[in-house]
């Protein structure tokens, strides 16, 4: 399983409806967060570790409507 973050932003006014249809409609995206900044949101996903991540970015999260921007954070371990 594989870890990502995608900061999100989004056009003016949009952040709350493109985080309802992220966390409701794409099934990799477990919390999404509202965040200060250069992004509104931050989205953590898991997806397998055969997945393409740069498919799933702009396949399913760059697609979503109200979104123009997106920054990648691949991670490697977690830490408890």
């Amino acid at each position: 399983m594989q870890t990502i973050f995608v900061q999100v932003k989004c056009e003016l006014g949009r952040a709350y409806d493109v985080a309802d249809e992220a966390a409701l409609s794409i099934d990799q995206v477990s919390e999404v967060y509202s965040t200060s900044g250069q992004f509104d949101l931050l989205l953590k996903c898991y997806l397998t570790d055969d997945a393409d991540i740069g498919h799933f970015i702009t396949n399913d999260i760059q697609t979503l409507s109200g979104v123009t921007d997106t920054f990648t954070t691949l991670t490697f371990k977690a830490f408890t």
